[in-house]
């Protein structure tokens, strides 16, 4: 997934870490060595090679993806809604797949616009702002009363302002998509998806604190344990934003405390510890110490306990692979590799520039630090196996 795809692109967050030089060297020595056996098919690990990693997706979702495909070939707006309407009320995993749509329309929209700039035509208007993708755009004006429609148009109008926060557009936008976000949930009464969205207007709107707690408290009656809506609120409480990091610690720490069985949410604390790293760290021991270690058990434990095919597991997972490897843990770090290679359309990796590049270090560090301790692709099974 490009960087406009990717579930929580709001939130940019520094993460720099300044090594003692023999440990840069080392690292690098490991990530060449590694990037070797990651990136050649005949390596043994089962991995995925570098150039085939799928970057729209944090994990696999075949019919997301079959939907994608045929939007691309046809621009014909039935797959997105057909889609959409069998996902029902898996809430989690309509979330996942409205944001991805939204991406997905917010890409056409800026291959559009790039093709006018060189001289084509201009795509027709809707409304204020004009709404990304022939597909989508179609959707809206043939099936208004749609709320996969009006869910998919509010999170695409989000990815537009976020394009370019300094914008004069900015806030303009999403007051377009906060008006959107109201609309859908008037067409679906029941569904958490529009206020979730909202989260991330009333963020970038600057919403008083008791207005984003009334907003966040309509949110929870409609989906309690909602991995997705807890690490979309917890910007506004991180220190970046609108709070501190004793507020967000607060706010996952009271999450993960009070979470159902099967939930997510006891991985939530990762999150607010990775958002609230120093942006330049010289004690290099950071990753080892009790905060990041309980962060990180937090996690591990929430993945074992959760079911396997959770939606939001994979960002869970992505982001414990840059923790682990981090922590020198690199067997823990293989585990996860293992059941999260292939798809890397996730934080920490949709930050970078060139998400699967950016993955592809990771991994190939964890490997050389796995075969120092001794492990073989031999002793390494994919999963599934």
């Amino acid at each position: 997934m490009d960087a406009l795809l990717v579930l929580f692109a709001a939130i940019a967050i520094g993460g720099v870490v300044f090594l003692p030089w023999t440990r840069r060297r080392r690292a690098a020595q490991q990530a060449r060595q590694g990037l070797t056996a990651a990136t050649d098919p005949m390596a043994g690990y089962g991995f995925v090679p570098v150039e085939e990693l799928d970057v729209r997706l944090p994990g696999p979702d075949q019919a997301l993806e079959d939907a994608l495909a045929e939007l691309r070939r046809t621009h014909d707006w039935r797959p997105a809604a057909e889609l959409l309407k069998a996902t029902g009320d898996d809430w989690e995993r309509r979330w996942q797949r409205v944001q991805t749509l939204a991406g997905a329309a917010a890409f056409e929209l800026a291959q559009e616009e790039a093709a006018e700039r060189h001289g084509g035509a201009p795509a027709a208007g809707a409304g204020g702002h004009r709404v990304g993708g022939i597909w989508l755009r179609t959707w809206r004006s043939e099936a208004p009363k749609d709320p996969g429609g009006a869910q998919t148009h509010a999170q695409f109008l989000v990815l537009q302002a976020l394009r370019d926060p300094a914008s004069q557009d900015f806030r303009m936008i999403l007051e377009e998509a906060r008006t959107v976000c109201r609309e859908a949930a008037l067409l679906a009464p029941g569904s958490p998806i529009p206020y979730i969205t909202e989260l991330a207007v009333a963020r970038g709107l600057h919403d008083r604190p008791a207005d984003y707690e009334a907003l966040w408290s309509t949110v929870v009656q409609r989906a309690p344990a909602h991995m997705g809506a807890h690490l979309a609120a917890l910007p506004y409480w991180s220190e970046k934003w609108h709070g501190s990091r004793k507020e967000a610690d607060a706010f996952t720490e009271r999450a993960a405390a009070g979470a159902p069985a099967k939930s997510l949410l006891p991985a939530l604390p990762l999150f607010a510890v990775y958002d609230h790293l120093p942006e330049a760290n010289m004690v290099s021991s950071l990753y080892q110490s009790a905060v990041v270690e309980r962060a990180i058990d937090g996690a591990r434990y929430a993945l074992r306990e959760a079911p396997a095919d959770h939606p939001m597991a994979p960002h869970v997972r992505h982001l414990l692979v840059w923790f682990l490897v981090r922590a020198e843990r690199y067997a823990d770090a293989m585990e996860q590799l293992r059941l999260v290679d292939g798809h890397v359309g996730a934080v920490p990796w949709s930050y970078g520039r060139n998400p699967a590049a950016e993955y592809a270090v990771y991994r190939a560090r964890a490997i050389a630090g796995w075969e120092q301790l001794g492990g073989t692709a031999a002793g390494f099974p994919p999963a599934g196996r």
